[in-house]
């Protein structure tokens, strides 16, 4: 028996040698990619115009002491929208669709720079932790309450802030919210959303994050830091603020850990707009897929793209009417 256990354990011994020589294999191997030249990058055209003059930066501390920024659009509204931005770079280019809702008694606006992002985040492009932008939403909310206890609250975002929205709903604070709102929202890589020869915006380091994933399964996160995905951000509207690359735990904690199970938690309205014209996301396949899980306001918003679907001109009605039609103020 003796003999028999230790050829089981050193079976397991080299088996476990194997599975963390194979994942550091990949980790090594996968540190730089050159974007696709066959692939046009995202266009970032409708997005260039002036944002006007910002509200200024206001500060809540999370729970780790850290100083975290949002800026605040101003309504008579006793509704809340914390509206999340998109990766690679931060709240400022959701100020003409923040202005817009506030000005219009839909809601007062809230545009955090989500931790890692903006003008001089703590780590550009790094988080402590895979949960941590959940905690820091949860942070944002008790601080938001502490003058508007009252207030009826929507969480949106766009793209991958959208994913931001879902991981929160399918979290334990998922319910704090009284609607969602999602914007061409990321959902997941192999969601039958995203279309797998979308544009070269994101360049993912696909042999590193699967070596990460494989010594997390483990329980091991030291090497979380390392950066999996840069952004192929055209120079011509880069200004020094933009986060170009994402660490595995800020790109992990970025998206919903399952979009079918954060799908199914949302019991309060929801809706979903995505651009007709995306280049990133198959436009028609969000309604089957949404209401697969939950039910939801799914529309397409004809001639907008992934980008463009934030300044589109026929979105903040379509977000304002059904804000006063499902959200109670």
């Amino acid at each position: 028996m003796r003999k028999i256990a230790v050829r089981i354990g050193l079976s397991v011994l080299v088996s476990l040698m194997i599975y963390l020589l194979v994942a550091m294999g990949l980790i090594i191997s996968d540190s730089h990619r050159e974007p696709d030249a066959d692939k046009e990058p995202l266009s970032f055209q409708a997005l260039t115009g002036d944002t006007g003059d910002l509200p200024p930066l206001e500060d809540y501390e999370a729970r780790d002491g850290s100083t975290l920024s949002y800026r605040l659009y101003p309504s008579e509204s006793q509704r809340v929208l914390i509206l999340l931005h998109g990766s690679g770079w931060h709240s400022r280019y959701l100020a003409p669709m923040a202005r817009r809702i506030s000005a219009g008694g839909y809601a007062k606006v809230v545009t955090p720079d989500l931790r890692g992002h903006g003008p001089d985040p703590i780590r550009r492009g790094d988080i402590d932790y895979t949960h941590q932008l959940v905690d820091d939403l949860a942070d944002l909310i008790d601080h938001l309450r502490k003058d508007q206890p009252e207030a009826t609250l929507v969480i949106g975002g766009h793209s991958s802030g959208g994913g931001l929205a879902l991981r929160f709903a399918g979290s334990r604070y998922g319910p704090q919210a009284d609607g969602y709102l999602l914007l061409a929202p990321w959902l997941q890589y192999n969601a039958p959303t995203v279309r797998p020869d979308g544009s070269g915006w994101a360049i993912p380091y696909t042999r590193r994050i699967i070596g990460l994933t494989l010594l997390n399964n483990l329980g091991i996160s030291a090497l979380n830091h390392l950066p999996v995905i840069r952004f192929n951000m055209p120079a011509d509207v880069r200004d020094g603020t933009e986060t170009l690359s994402y660490s595995y735990r800020l790109n992990a904690g970025y998206a919903p850990r399952d979009y079918t199970e954060a799908l199914s938690a949302i019991k309060q309205p929801l809706l979903v707009l995505v651009g007709g014209e995306d280049g990133l996301f198959y436009p028609e396949k969000f309604r089957p897929v949404v209401n697969r899980y939950t039910e939801g306001d799914v529309r397409v918003i004809d001639g907008a793209s992934h980008l463009g679907i934030v300044v589109d001109e026929s979105v903040v009605p379509a977000i304002g009417s059904w804000l006063q039609a499902d959200i109670t103020d």
